[in-house]
């Protein structure tokens, strides 16, 4: 019997997690069976069931994947040296998430996974446990980049890195929740708007 190459078991399990994702941003975790994953990939229970135990492995699997395109666009836009400022840093974070449809799913079912990924984590520990060293890893690298701008004279020294970060991290989240509720936001508007914010002058209302 032939053995199965590493690529093909590779993009097998591709398929089941694409298939399982746009499940999921139509009809939602708990609205979705595993029934309803084997009909879109059109394969049989054994052939899924090889590469997941069932719809809360997918679901795991996925929630990794998730949060990990987060962190990885956040990283890339941060590596840029040096680095660019607050505004033009989260203009581009966003724009490497949602560069293209994903999963065959649009900008804004792409970002509703993502909004169901976090919400899926007050019910289960093991998302919790997940996305909560993600977003640590995420926290500290941003208050490093942070130190980065006080050092370059380009930020005051009056307010702490980790408040700084968690700031940066909670604007991005805020646009996904956007795009994912209304879908009438674009990077653009994110970028400009904090472009906005960053040139007021709080001399004038001190």
């Amino acid at each position: 019997m032939a053995r199965v190459s590493q690529a093909h078991l590779d993009a097998r399990r591709r398929q089941i997690l694409d298939g399982a994702a746009r499940c999921f941003a139509r009809k939602g975790f708990h609205g979705t069976s595993m029934q309803d994953v084997l009909h879109e990939v059109g394969l049989s229970a054994g052939a899924v069931y090889r590469y997941f135990s069932g719809k809360d492995d997918l679901i795991a699997a996925i929630a990794g994947e998730a949060v990990g395109s987060v962190r990885q666009a956040f990283e890339e836009a941060a590596r840029v040296s040096p680095p660019p400022t607050p505004d033009v840093l989260i203009g581009r974070v966003t724009r490497t998430l949602f560069s293209g449809e994903g999963r065959g799913m649009d900008r804004r079912a792409y970002a509703g996974l993502i909004v169901q990924v976090w919400s899926e984590t007050l019910r289960s520990e093991r998302l919790a446990t997940t996305l909560g060293e993600v977003y640590e890893g995420l926290r500290l690298a941003w208050a490093e980049l942070v130190e980065v701008y006080r050092e370059a004279g380009i930020l005051a020294a009056g307010v702490p890195s980790d408040h700084l970060a968690r700031t940066l991290i909670a604007t991005a989240q805020g646009f996904i929740v956007q795009l994912a509720m209304f879908g009438d936001t674009a990077p653009e508007v994110l970028e400009n708007g904090l472009r906005g914010l960053m040139s007021m002058d709080l001399q004038k209302i001190s």
